[in-house]
């Protein structure tokens, strides 16, 4: 079954509001109906309808469709046209953190990371990376995307002049079974609709393999170089930092 399959939702939650406004008292005054707390503006948005350029996903392991896919463990990603697959690996240890989805000259980094049974991880990560944002003198907004809540930010960067300038972001979480996916947008496709869309598409037909380890919440689900497969190690990590990102130093074309 798709993560977002939500008809039968909604078809409930409509039967229950059509139920109350029968109970509704009818003595010729108006009642106030509506909740006296406002909503809170990180609260998660969703779409009323699944926008047509996105497929089912993320998905599950298990719920994923038959399609080509590059294995690089953690994550499986589908084969694009014109897709330049970055990986980001840590010197040090050699492991490998990250992947960066370029086309076009915009990239998405993608990691999975474990996540607990009971509840997600992207509404204590969104508030954590805002906050950081905020601190380092940089901007951070919420607002209603195709996936649910998303971070637009913009982080104060040292140009080569020595003038400060401000690298923006979309940030993108999804909460799945035991697992959370993080996708981070950046580059032209920030504010062209078509490119947006088309690196939207993308994350919609991503596959995360949880596997079946004890993991640590925030833990990182481990990754590989495409067309190896070493030992399924889970990668410690301490809390997910979204603003440290590691050498990219493999390229497929």
């Amino acid at each position: 079954m798709a993560l977002f399959s939500r008809r039968k939702r909604r078809q409930q939650e409509k039967a229950l509001e059509l139920e109350g406004a029968d109970e509704q008292p009818d003595d010729g005054e108006d009642h106030d109906t509506g909740s006296s707390e406002a909503p809170s503006p990180d609260s998660p948005e969703e779409p009323a309808e699944r926008p047509e350029h996105l497929a089912d996903g993320p998905y599950d392991e298990a719920d994923a469709p038959e399609e080509d896919r590059i294995d690089l463990g953690g994550i499986e990603v589908p084969t694009v046209d014109g897709l330049e697959l970055r990986m980001e690996v840590d010197q040090r240890s050699g492991s490998v953190t990250g992947a960066n989805l370029v086309i076009a000259g915009s990239s998405l980094q993608v990691q999975a990371f474990a996540a607990p049974k009971s509840r997600g991880l992207w509404d204590e990560v969104r508030s954590s990376l805002r906050d950081s944002v905020v601190k380092q003198g940089g901007t951070a907004e919420t607002r209603p995307g195709v996936f649910g809540t998303e971070l637009i930010t913009r982080l104060p960067v040292k140009r080569a002049d020595g003038r400060t300038g401000y690298r923006p972001a979309r940030f993108i979480g999804v909460d799945g079974p035991r697992w959370f996916l993080r996708a981070i947008l950046t580059g032209k496709a920030l504010g062209d609709k078509e490119q947006s869309q088309r690196f939207e598409t993308l994350v919609s037909r991503l596959t995360v393999v949880r596997g079946s380890e004890a993991m640590a919440p925030q833990e990182l689900i481990p990754l590989h170089l495409p067309g190896q497969r070493p030992g399924l190690i889970p990668q410690r990590a301490s809390a997910i930092d979204p603003l440290e990102r590691g050498p990219e130093i493999t390229e497929v074309g």
